[in-house]
């Protein structure tokens, strides 16, 4: 017998960490960007800086998408507010700030955006930045009629982030599909599950969405396979071709 699904109130696609790669990634300028090419849900990442402000970045180490150096747990708000993390990408974008989760509830909730909260703690804080998401986006997000979909890699960041704010959704995000996906699910009270596109089937669609739960994939660059998800059944995807992979298209 097939179980109701989970309520799903998101757009079927996502853009990845914001602009996909016509812009920086994790910054308001890439948001601009995808909100211009008709996105209407991001994802992010987010993490605590060393004074617990809840900021947007993917990496550990703030190397590859900053002009800065070394682990970004290491730094304050200020100081990371001063770094520029949009020249890595293409002059066009140098001076674009790291922003603040704060920062990226204001803008999406005036747009109309859904998103999807990645919860990206820096090592050594799963349980702690867990809290301070969830316990955040409950308050950001109070009166917006969607709330955002928390997701983590960590199982510790979920579990705190079900305890702190049970009422705001989350999906499991794995690199392998686990055996026991259905009582991870259970276990952190799930709505979905987000998997790695290349391991999607028709066989697993129909599995998780029996199961009650629904299917995200990452990271879906190629048009023709981002169609055969979409016609399998996958709730959403997440890509990076934000030219090429277009809403309604």
């Amino acid at each position: 017998m097939t179980t109701s699904l989970s309520p799903w109130p998101y757009p079927r696609l996502i853009a990845h960490r914001g602009g996909g790669r016509l812009a920086p990634e994790n910054t308001l300028a890439g948001m601009r960007a995808g909100f211009e090419h008709g996105y209407r849900m991001f994802e992010y990442d987010v993490k605590l800086s060393k004074d617990d402000v809840l900021i947007l970045l993917h990496d550990d180490d703030l190397d590859r998408t900053t002009n800065g150096q070394g682990p970004a747990a290491a730094r304050t708000y200020a100081e990371l507010a001063a770094l520029d993390a949009g020249a890595w990408h293409s002059p066009a974008f140098a001076g674009a700030r790291i922003p603040t989760l704060q920062e990226v509830a204001r803008y999406t909730i005036e747009q109309g955006i859904a998103s999807n909260v990645e919860i990206k703690p820096c090592p050594g804080r799963e349980m702690e930045t867990g809290t301070a998401v969830a316990l955040a986006v409950r308050e950001l997000w109070r009166d917006a009629p969607v709330p955002p979909l928390l997701s983590s890699f960590s199982e510790a960041a979920l579990t705190a982030a079900h305890v702190a704010a049970p009422q705001i959704p989350r999906a499991l995000l794995v690199e392998k599909i686990p055996t026991d996906w259905r009582d991870r699910l259970v276990q952190h009270d799930c709505a979905g599950l987000n998997v790695n596109q290349k391991d999607v089937t028709p066989a697993l669609v129909q599995s998780v969405h029996a199961a009650g739960y629904r299917l995200a994939a990452w990271t879906v660059n190629d048009p023709a396979r981002a169609r055969q998800l979409l016609d399998w059944g996958v709730d959403a995807i997440f890509t990076d071709e934000l030219a090429a992979i277009r809403p309604d298209a």
